[in-house]
């Protein structure tokens, strides 16, 4: 384990017992038992750790679900719509609620209304989700997996409701609540009833 990946795990270790505000680079030098100082020829302040924090646990999750690179062409070839865009929002699923990244993402939500930083992480994940359900959305409509006539504007649309869906769920595991067994299966169900299959 390098000095990097070292300082994430800590200040990782720290939010989750005092949350993003208890975290600051003399509480992480102190419990690696460095200097203050040295933390800077690593990491150029807090922010900087939490991106990085960000994305080492957001790669560590991809690879230990093998999501590295995705084929789309490959994932809709052999597939219905219905089976691409459930096996593409189970992986998603399952990466974010992996357990050292879903502690994060716990962190970050009861942050991001208050801390630019935190917002900021938010903002770029989304951007990533809608960026890879448009890749997936036009390889299905070349493949004739999928109609519709603006492939932008419908995955926008899908991975907006995926996205609120997901943050329901959380909501419901965090206050204490029963979540939704088969929520975004059935809209992805409906979805395809409506766009899948055949023209229009």
């Amino acid at each position: 384990m390098d000095k990097k990946e070292q300082i994430i795990l800590t200040a990782l270790e720290l939010a989750a017992e005092n949350g993003l505000a208890g975290v600051s680079m003399s509480r992480i030098a102190d419990k690696l038992g460095m200097r203050k100082p040295s933390l800077y020829n690593h990491f150029e302040s807090k922010e900087a750790i939490i991106a990085g924090m960000y994305e080492y646990l957001r790669e560590r999750s991809k690879a230990q679900l093998s999501l590295q690179s995705i084929d789309y062409g490959e994932l809709v070839r052999s597939r219905t719509a219905e089976e691409a865009l459930n096996l593409a929002v189970s992986n998603y699923t399952s990466m974010n609620t992996q357990p050292e990244i879903m502690m994060f993402y716990k962190l970050i939500y009861s942050q991001r209304a208050v801390d630019p930083a935190a917002a900021g992480i938010m903002r770029e994940e989304t951007q990533k989700m809608l960026l890879s359900t448009k890749n997936l959305f036009y390889a299905l409509k070349v493949h004739g997996k999928l109609f519709v006539k603006d492939a932008d504007a419908a995955a926008f649309s899908f991975a907006m409701t995926v996205h609120s869906a997901m943050d329901y769920t959380l909501d419901c595991i965090c206050s204490g609540a029963e979540p939704p067994k088969d929520m975004l299966k059935d809209y992805i169900a409906w979805f395809c009833k409506e766009f899948g299959g055949e023209e229009q």
